[in-house]
């Protein structure tokens, strides 16, 4: 049974409608204030009192002018992150997951050092089909060869939030591959080579390949490097060049949270490229966050509402997909789908795929 996400606001009101609309209008403003409480320490120190602080108290603790204090205590009420009850100032459910929440903080940190400028020129990212928010960080067409050069808290923002996501399933990921029983994997987009090395330094008889661009893979080497990882090699490609030929002769080809960097037409030309290097019993593994697969609507949420980066920082056209979108481009590459297993980690489904 399919679920259905994002059907609550059908029956609001005129009146509860125009709030919620003021809240979106309002959004920046309370995103930078509640950011901005929590990168002074106010949300923590208010985290270790049920009787909360006056506007004065909290002023002398956080060494902030009582002004500050109210201005910022002031619109987190409206945000339902803090609560004021008799001059007093505590901290709300919601603003305990701002404060100590694993995921809420990575996303967060995501949004303001890595997107924030940037959606500033979405509406020309959508005309253009071009990644125009990308400039307030340096030239590029697309942000893969800039991420080992972005500033550091964009950096670091960037690969906690990817490696967030896909690490929470990559036990599950790395126990379904093993049932697989292959030989050799090659790891399509591999990245930093977090994956792979994890993958290889538990399964030193499967030789793994990372395959993906020349600023990636030399961040894969210094990963490899390091664990002293004996069973990866390398290949350096741009995927998307024409004359680009996939290596042949892999029982698995591996992409996890690698197909969504692209458009529709270029995803169902890697895959056909992949299945000319696929030998009969060869399968191709995708690991992929759908958002209308996801267990619950906040996971849906914070999926969906990724896909903004993609336009306005990223490439400028590619998305989060809709899994009964995403299995088209599947049958479009000549491919049939052998089994999906969906709610893996924290949002992520497995395809595994053979030649129809």
């Amino acid at each position: 049974m399919e679920k259905e996400f994002f059907n609550n606001y059908e029956d609001l009101t005129a009146i509860e409608a125009q709030y919620e609309a003021q809240k979106i209008a309002f959004a920046p403003i309370v995103f930078q204030v509640v950011r901005t409480m929590r990168d002074l320490n106010i949300l923590d120190i208010l985290s270790k009192s049920k009787d909360g602080f006056t506007y004065e108290e909290l002023a002398i603790k956080c060494s902030l002018t009582k002004y500050g204090i109210q201005v910022l205590c002031e619109t987190a009420l409206s945000a339902g992150v803090v609560f004021i009850k008799d001059e007093k100032v505590t901290l709300s459910k919601i603003g305990f997951f701002i404060n100590s929440d694993k995921m809420t903080n990575a996303n967060m940190n995501y949004n303001h050092h890595v997107n924030y400028q940037g959606l500033f020129y979405l509406d020309a990212a959508i005309k253009n089909e071009k990644a125009e928010g990308l400039k307030v960080f340096g030239q590029w067409d697309t942000i893969y060869p800039a991420l080992s050069t972005l500033p550091k808290d964009a950096k670091d923002s960037w690969f906690t939030f990817d490696h967030l996501y896909s690490d929470s399933a990559f036990s599950a990921a790395i126990k379904k591959l093993e049932e697989l029983k292959p030989k050799s994997i090659l790891d399509i987009g591999g990245n930093t080579g977090k994956f792979a090395t994890l993958f290889a330094s538990s399964n030193p008889d499967i030789e793994i390949t990372i395959m993906d661009l020349p600023q990636q893979i030399k961040l894969a080497k210094q990963t490899i490097y390091e664990k002293n990882i004996q069973n990866i090699a390398t290949y350096e490609a741009n995927i998307l060049l024409e004359d680009t030929v996939i290596p042949k002769g892999f029982d698995i080809y591996w992409m996890s949270q690698f197909l969504d960097c692209f458009k529709e037409e270029q995803i169902v030309n890697i895959l056909k490229k992949i299945r000319i290097s696929m030998n009969e019993d060869s399968e191709i593994c995708i690991m992929e966050p759908f958002w209308d697969k996801q267990s619950n609507e906040t996971a849906a949420y914070c999926v969906i509402n990724t896909s903004p980066y993609f336009t306005a920082m990223a490439n400028g056209y590619s998305k989060m997909f809709k899994y009964t979108d995403f299995i088209k481009f599947i049958e479009k590459a000549g491919l049939e789908i052998i089994e999906d297993t969906h709610e893996l980690g924290l949002c992520q489904t497995i395809i595994r795929c053979k030649k129809c």
